[in-house]
C-alpha cells in the first residue's frame, strides 16, 4: 500500500508542509503522536510528528525541515507522488485536560507539533497562551493557525524582526513572574483571572526545551517537553530512542514522546542526537555528488 501526497509546498526556506492520504492514521491520530515514514522500500525510516489531521478527509499533515539525506529527498517530492510507508499513529498522546492556564511554546519546526496540542487544550476549556519563536521573521510559519488555537499569542525572534526581540524563555519568564505577583497577563481579561500559569508545554530544539525547563523549575510549574531522539522502529524494540528521565531509561517511541521536562537529561539527549552527524553529512555529500554527475551526462 502506498500513500499519496495530495499537497506539498515550502512554508519558509527549508521547511515544508505535506498533506498525505492516510485515512486509518487520521482516524486514530491524537495530539502529540507521530508517524514513521519511509519514502521507498530501501529508504530510511524517520519519525515525523503529526502536525494536523482530518478524519473526514482521511488525511494527515506533516511539517519537516531539510536536514539530512531523507528529509532532503522528501522535500524533492511533489503533489501526486507516492510514499511507500506511513506507520502510525505512534507514541503516547498528549495529556489533555482542564488545567487552567497553559503556556504552549513552539520553537522553530516545533511550532507544528505544538499546534494540535494548543488547539485541543483550548477546546478543553483552558486559557492557552502560545509563544512561537524563530531566529528571524522569514522562517516563522503558522502564525494564523496558532492565533486561532490560542487565547493569546506571543511571537519572538532572535534578531527582533518580528515580535519580542529575544528568546521564548524571556516571555515565559515574564508570564511566570506576573502570575506569581497575581497580575493580569493582559488588560481586559475575565474577572478572577490572576495570571497564574498552571502548566507549560514546550516543543523545539533540545537547547530551547532545556532552557524553558530551567526557567519554570524555580516556579514549581509542571513542564512537559516532546523529545525526538534517533528512532528506528518506533515500537520500543530497537532501543535507539532511549532517553534518561528521572534517572531511568525510557523509550521515547512508547513511553513518550512527552516527558517531565524537569526530569530529562538533556545533555545525554543532545549527545546522542549528534552521534551520526558525520555519517549524515557524508550521505548528503554523496547524494549531491551523484546528482551533479547525473546532470553532466
Amino acid at each position: 500500500m502506498s500513500f499519496t501526497i495530495l499537497k506539498k509546498h515550502e512554508l519558509v526556506p527549508t521547511i515544508h508542509q505535506m498533506e498525505i492520504t492516510a485515512p486509518r492514521v487520521a482516524k486514530k491520530a491524537m495530539p502529540g503522536q507521530f508517524v514513521i515514514l519511509r519514502i521507498n522500500e530501501r529508504g530510511e525510516r524517520i519519525p515525523l510528528t503529526i502536525a494536523d489531521f482530518d478524519v473526514q478527509a482521511g488525511t494527515i499533515t506533516l511539517i519537516f525541515q531539510e536536514i539530512g539525506k531523507t528529509t532532503c529527498q522528501l522535500a524533492s517530492l511533489a503533489a501526486g507522488g507516492l510514499i511507500a510507508d506511513v506507520t502510525g499513529p505512534l507514541g503516547t498522546p498528549s495529556t489533555i485536560g482542564k488545567f487552567g492556564t497553559v503556556v504552549c511554546v513552539g520553537g522553530g519546526v516545533g511550532i507544528a507539533p505544538i499546534f494540535p496540542i494548543a488547539r485541543a487544550l483550548l477546546e478543553a476549556g483552558n486559557r492557552v497562551i502560545s509563544i512561537i519563536g524563530a531566529r528571524s521573521a522569514d522562517i516563522l510559519f503558522w502564525e494564523e493557525r496558532m492565533d486561532a488555537a490560542s487565547s493569546e499569542l506571543h511571537i519572538t525572534t532572535d534578531d527582533g524582526t518580528k515580535g519580542h526581540h529575544g528568546f521564548v524563555t524571556e516571555v515565559v519568564q515574564n508570564l511566570l513572574e506576573r502570575g506569581k505577583q497575581g497580575a493580569h497577563s493582559e488588560p481586559g481579561e475575565p474577572d478572577g483571572h490572576n495570571g497564574q500559569i498552571d502548566r507549560v508545554i514546550a516543543i523545539g530544539p533540545p537547547v530551547m526545551m532545556r532552557a524553558v525547563a530551567g526557567v519554570t523549575k524555580p516556579f514549581g510549574v509542571k513542564t512537559v517537553v516532546s523529545l525526538n531522539p534517533i528512532m528506528v522502529d518506533g515500537t520500543g524494540m530497537c532501543g535507539a530512542c532511549r532517553v534518561l528521565v528521572g534517572g531511568e531509561t525510557k523509550f521515547a517511541c512508547v513511553d513518550g514522546p512527552e516527558f517531565d521536562a524537569h526530569e530529562v537529561d538533556f545533555t545525554l539527549l543532545m549527545s546522542r542526537l549528534a552521534m551520526y552527524l558525520p555519517e549524515e553529512k557524508e550521505a548528503i555529500d554523496c547524494k549531491a555528488t551523484a546528482e551533479l554527475a547525473a546532470g553532466r551526462q
